[in-house]
C-alpha cells in the first residue's frame, strides 16, 4: 500500500477574510478557498479536534451531527490513500497521530504557541514534537521537513507569523493578550487593561493589513515546501480560529463569541 505524504498547517488566528484579502498563489494551487468554522475561539481547544482528526466544518444544515463526524474521519481515507480507514480505527484514544502511526507514518509536529507545549496532551502521539524557539519561525519549520520515499511523513505545523503581533514589534503596538499573553504576567496585565475602553480604530486596521502581509509571507514559506514535496503529498492549509479587529467593539479572539473568531479558510488537496 502506498501512502500519501500529509502537510497540516494551521495558520493561527487567521482569519477567512483575511486569507481571501492576501495574495497567496502557492495555496491557489490547491484550490480555493472555502469559509468553514472552527470548533473553538481560541488555540488549545481548537488543536485537541485537529488532533482528533477533525478538521473546521461547514455547518450544514438538515443533518445530524453525528453523519458530519462519521464523513469527516472518512475522509482520512483519501488524505492518506489508506481505502482501510474506518471510524472504529480512532476508538477509543480518537487520536489522528495515534491511527498514522499504525499506518506506518512518522507523524511530527512543530508548534509555535506555548499553549500546544510538549507537556500537553496534544503532544502525546506524536513521534517528535518541537514547540519553535522563535514565535515566528515557519521558515525554520520547513528547513527542517524531508519525504523520504520509503516513510510516509505526517506533519503538522501550528504557525504563528499570522498570530499577534504579526510579525511587528515595538513598544506602540496595542496589547493583545490571548491565553499564553495572560499567563507570562496576569496583574501588568491587569495593570495594562484597567480603565481600557479599547484600541484606536487606525491601529486596528493596521493590525488588519498587516496580517494579510503575514498570510503572504506564509504562502511564500508554503511554496518551498511544495518545491520539496513529493507528488503524493496531501496538503490542507487552514486555521484555529479567527481575530477580532475592533468589530462590534471586541478584540482579538478567545472568550468572544463572534462569527470573526470562529469564520476560517479552509484549502487541501494535492498539486496537479
Amino acid at each position: 500500500m502506498s501512502l500519501n505524504h500529509i502537510v497540516f498547517i494551521v495558520l493561527d488566528s487567521c482569519r477567512y477574510d483575511s486569507f481571501v484579502a492576501a495574495k497567496t498563489p502557492n495555496v491557489d494551487r490547491l484550490g480555493a478557498a472555502q469559509k468553514r468554522y472552527s470548533y473553538a475561539s481560541w488555540t488549545a481547544p481548537s488543536h485537541h479536534t485537529f488532533a482528533m482528526g477533525m478538521l473546521p466544518h461547514t455547518s450544514p444544515k438538515d443533518v445530524f451531527a453525528s453523519e458530519v463526524y462519521k464523513d469527516e474521519f472518512a475522509q482520512w481515507r483519501e488524505r492518506t490513500g489508506c481505502a482501510d480507514i474506518a471510524f472504529k480505527e480512532f476508538l477509543p484514544d480518537l487520536s489522528l497521530p495515534k491511527v498514522l502511526r499504525k499506518l506506518g507514518y512518522r507523524t511530527v509536529a512543530k508548534v509555535s504557541m506555548p499553549v500546544l507545549n510538549k507537556s500537553t496532551l496534544i503532544s502525546r502521539d506524536f513521534d517528535d514534537y518541537k514547540l519553535m524557539p522563535n514565535h515566528n519561525d515557519f521558515k525554520g519549520m520547513v528547513g527542517e521537513m524531508e519525504f523520504p520515499d520509503d516513510e510516509p511523513h505526517y506533519y503538522f505545523f501550528n504557525v504563528g507569523e499570522t498570530h499577534y503581533p504579526y510579525m511587528l514589534s515595538g513598544a506602540d503596538l496595542p496589547h493583545i493578550s490571548g491565553l499564553h499573553g495572560a499567563l507570562k504576567g496576569m496583574d501588568a496585565v491587569a495593570e495594562a487593561t484597567q480603565g481600557k475602553r479599547g484600541f484606536e480604530p487606525g491601529q486596528m486596521e493596521m493590525l488588519r493589513l498587516q496580517q494579510i502581509k503575514c498570510i503572504e509571507y506564509c504562502d511564500v514559506q508554503i511554496g518551498r515546501i511544495m518545491e520539496m514535496a513529493p507528488p503524493n503529498t496531501h496538503f490542507i492549509v487552514t486555521a484555529d480560529h479567527g481575530e477580532l479587529f475592533g468589530e462590534d467593539g471586541f478584540f482579538g479572539h478567545g472568550p468572544i463569541m463572534h462569527e470573526k473568531c470562529f469564520e476560517v479558510p479552509f484549502v487541501e488537496g494535492r498539486l496537479g
